[in-house]
């Protein structure tokens, strides 16, 4: 096989291209799952039995009254399921439950002629439930000790120690909230039964394989006897990875029993209310510095809130574990970590997949810390960047360090910081009732998926006798761009023009045993994947080719169509006559191609190895403006370095920058899921079930200007023509634009004050903070207010000055800040 990252001369992977899909997008002509029931006949529709508490005990389930509304046909119960009654890879996920586990869960189906006479069928289905006690919140969770799966610890060095000796010592507690994944299609399926007994379902899934083993399982059938076909999503951000399984094995299941299509298409409150979110956190930690500023110790015990299963929940928090380092070296560091068990939706991947969780908990640390510290809050963070010869404290090198530094100057000079930062200084002397500011804050993401068995890809490249291609591979595209790349390295692999390539949809009987799209790895490992097919019959071609031209096979050149050798100026051949004459030579034309990640190694029990082909490097500096009376804010300008190695597809990355960094602001600033915590007959119910109640941001938000540039000279050896994964590093840059409100938060007040700042840090908790800030209320009543009455919007309690051991000196701190309510 060729070199990975080499590429050959005009590629056609690094050229500016537009989506692949760009045109169908914007005319309404692209084909979603739900698109083709219209193209089905006989369909019946799905709709729930959602359960109106957070925790019950099924008694009696009454189906009769159903199947008398005009156009029912089937009610669906556990009693239906031939194979196993479950939804999850762990079997902890009764696709019917006996038991409810959250508010709106569903515990049966109702299929009709209509999705009007499904939902009237499901109003007449008749529940008796017996009410059990429920949990919501981390903390009664944390109180009751009410956890599931592994509590792994990362830890290095002698961190007890390390703080005891350390120059400066301070503790607290962080908690913050989730994230609605909200993409613009719901979940969404369609299954049917072919004259062969093949159960079919076209499936919105980033993970079609799992979505085929889920479906073969409950239906009690091999996975040989189920295909999954993904044609496009619209939208995942992980959100598919898992939650699809259940929803398709329900389609299936009805289709199996009826002989009927059956499809299932959640509305948006359904979605809302019974798919899983990003995971909640908890934070308690301790950390220590020295002198200078620079990180000694960190010890820490994260909690996530997994919900009520543990779907992705483990590798969801060994993910935020190896990331609460970011871009920082602590020698002395040990961090526990435990899922919660809640009554609530369980929580699921999500863009980052817990990284940006466990970057949260250090930059938090960080910018509390650097004013007690007599710090710039940007200056610590670079004083503790990683070096060259560093490793992680779960034991990898980080190579490429330096580019952290180089990243960091680049934005600086391209932001015009330094001037800037006088501008902002300016402008606040002259506005007492506004306030700017600006926050520059580091990325150091992992590529790869942490179960090592998941970095391996499939593709099936097809060449016909006209010299046209077409493609298979096992990532699913949701809008990310990921087809637009694989076209643009199957024409970079086999010479051709980009119009020759074509890509066909998704689906298990062509690509078997696939990974899902997640974790950003899909251009790696599918990229891949294609290469190696690609560059199978490109050899076979050549060995055709070389003959007609009287060379060496090594010394046949394929590019932009044209078949020629090396030196020859006046000869060539066409892509489509080496293919013919191949064809006539008996020739094959078409290869399966497979790539596996090399290098990779981990122990999820010691939590240490290598479980990252490489580490995607970035920065961002953001300016926010604050209103004094309101909180309310506005991003007036973010500029980020980003490095994607060498882009197999420029205008796909920028967008894909731009786009995580948003979606990463909403999380932090604006996104806040709620949940009713009373207990009246409402608990465990989702307050915030629509976009009328769950803030999405919008262009308003966006920043007034916004400059992305991609870091140059960023190759990275193995990977595929040298690029680097896009989809998820960028999101948490967005830590910048937090970390700039809590800097004009500081900006009312005297100066030298550690900030506590809730996440989300909605304009309401940044008005409480800056009441907080300038006095205006004392700190409880304040923190009472910030807290509100509902779960989900409980601000971080602020960061506490420890005395340190009779040898320190004692550092000059201000005095320590309250905890905040919870």
């Amino acid at each position: 096989m060729k070199s990975l990252a080499e590429r050959p001369v005009n590629p056609v992977v690094g050229v500016p291209v537009s989506h692949e899909s760009a045109a169908a997008h914007v005319t309404g002509t692209a084909l979603y799952t739900d698109d083709l029931v219209v193209r089905s006949r006989n369909v019946l529709h799905a709709w729930p039995v959602q359960a109106p508490h957070a925790h019950a005990r099924v008694v009696a389930l009454q189906t009769q009254p159903a199947l008398k509304v005009p156009g029912v046909v089937k009610v669906l119960t556990a009693s239906d399921v031939p194979g196993i009654n479950d939804s999850g890879t762990k079997h902890d996920e009764p696709l019917f439950p006996g038991e409810v586990l959250f508010h709106g869960q569903a515990v049966c189906w109702v299929l009709a002629e209509s999705l009007e006479a499904a939902r009237l069928g499901a109003a007449a289905v008749t529940v008796e439930y017996q009410p059990l006690p429920s949990l919501l919140t981390l903390t009664e969770a944390i109180a009751a000790e009410s956890f599931q799966g592994n509590q792994p610890t990362v830890a290095r060095g002698e961190p007890d120690q390390a703080l005891a000796d350390a120059a400066h010592r301070f503790s607290g507690e962080f908690e913050f909230g989730g994230q609605e994944h909200f993409y613009l299609e719901t979940q969404a399926c369609l299954a049917y039964i072919d004259e062969g007994g093949q159960v079919f379902v076209h499936s919105s899934t980033q993970h079609p394989s799992e979505t085929q083993e889920i479906v073969a399982h409950v239906l009690g059938l091999s996975s040989h006897q189920v295909t999954v076909q993904c044609l496009r999503m619209g939208g995942g951000f992980g959100g598919k990875e898992m939650q699809p399984h259940g929803f398709a094995a329900v389609a299936a299941l009805g289709a199996s029993l009826t002989g009927r299509p059956v499809r299932v298409r959640l509305n948006r409150t359904q979605d809302i209310t019974m798919t899983g979110k990003r995971h909640p956190f908890h934070a308690r930690w301790e950390a220590g510095f020295d002198g200078d500023g620079r990180l000694q110790a960190l010890r820490a015990t994260i909690t996530s809130d997994g919900g009520w299963s543990l779907d992705l929940s483990e590798p969801v928090l060994a993910r935020a574990m190896c990331h609460i380092d970011n871009a920082y070296y602590i020698p002395n560091i040990e961090v526990h970590g435990r899922v919660a068990k809640t009554n609530k939706t369980s929580q699921t991947a999500f863009r980052g997949f817990g990284g940006p969780q466990g970057m949260l908990v250090i930059e938090d640390i960080l910018g509390r810390c650097a004013p007690e510290l007599g710090l710039d809050p940007g200056e610590l963070r670079r004083r503790n960047f990683y070096e060259p010869g560093q490793s992680t404290p779960y034991g990898q090198p980080v190579r490429h360090a330096e580019r952290l530094t180089a990243i960091w100057a680049l934005l600086l000079d391209r932001a015009e910081v330094a001037r800037r930062r006088e501008d902002i200084a300016a402008f606040n002397t002259a506005h007492p009732n506004t306030k700017r500011a600006l926050a520059i804050t580091p990325v150091k993401f992992g590529i790869s998926f942490n179960l090592t068995a998941f970095n391996q890809a499939g593709a099936l490249v097809h060449v016909y006798k006209d010299g046209s291609v077409l493609i298979n591979h096992g990532g699913t595209e949701m809008g990310q761009g990921l087809h637009t790349k694989m076209r643009q390295v199957a024409a970079t692999a086999l010479g051709v023009p980009l119009a020759f390539i074509r890509l066909a949809p998704t689906r298990t009987d062509k690509v078997p045993n696939t990974s899902a799209t997640a974790a950003s790895s899909g251009a790696d490992l599918n990229g891949g994947a294609v290469k190696n097919a690609c560059e199978q019959i490109s050899s076979r071609l050549a060995e055709v080719a070389a003959r007609r031209l009287n060379i060496h096979p090594d010394d046949v050149r394929f590019e932009a169509g044209k078949v020629t050798g090396i030196g020859f100026h006046d000869r060539d051949l066409s892509f489509a006559e080496v293919v013919q004459d191949a064809y006539f030579q008996r020739v094959p034309l078409w290869a399966a191609g497979f790539y596996r990640t090399e290098g990779l190694h981990w122990d999820s029990t010691r939590m240490q190895g290598e479980p990252f082909k490489y580490f995607s490097y970035g920065a961002a500096v953001t300016e926010v403006e604050v209103d004094r009376f309101t909180g309310a804010y506005r991003q007036l300008r973010t500029d980020i370095v980003h490095d994607v190695g060498d882009s197999l597809s420029p205008l796909i990355d920028v967008g894909q920058i731009e786009g995580g960094f948003v979606q990463g602001a909403g999380w932090l600033t604006l996104e806040d899921l709620r949940w009713d915590v009373s207990d009246g007959d409402g608990r465990g119910r989702l307050t915030t079930q629509s976009a009328s109640t769950y803030k999405l941001p919008s262009f308003s938000e966006m920043p007034e200007q916004f400059n992305v540039h991609l870091f140059e000279r960023a190759t990275e050896s193995g990977v595929v023509y040298g690029s680097k994964a896009v989809g998820e590093p960028p999101l948490m840059l967005a830590i910048s634009v937090r970390e700039a409100l809590r800097a004009a938060v500081a900006a009312f007040g005297p100066g030298g004050i550690s900030v506590e700042l809730a996440s989300p840090a909605t304009p309401e908790a940044v008005f409480w903070a800056i009441e907080r800030v300038t006095g205006s209320r004392t700190s409880a009543s304040g923190s009472d207010a910030a807290s509100g009455s509902d779960a989900g919007s409980t601000p971080d309690a602020a960061s506490t000055p420890v005395a340190p051991s009779p040898a320190t000196p004692s550092p000059a701190t201000p005095s320590p800040i309250p905890t905040a309510a919870t």
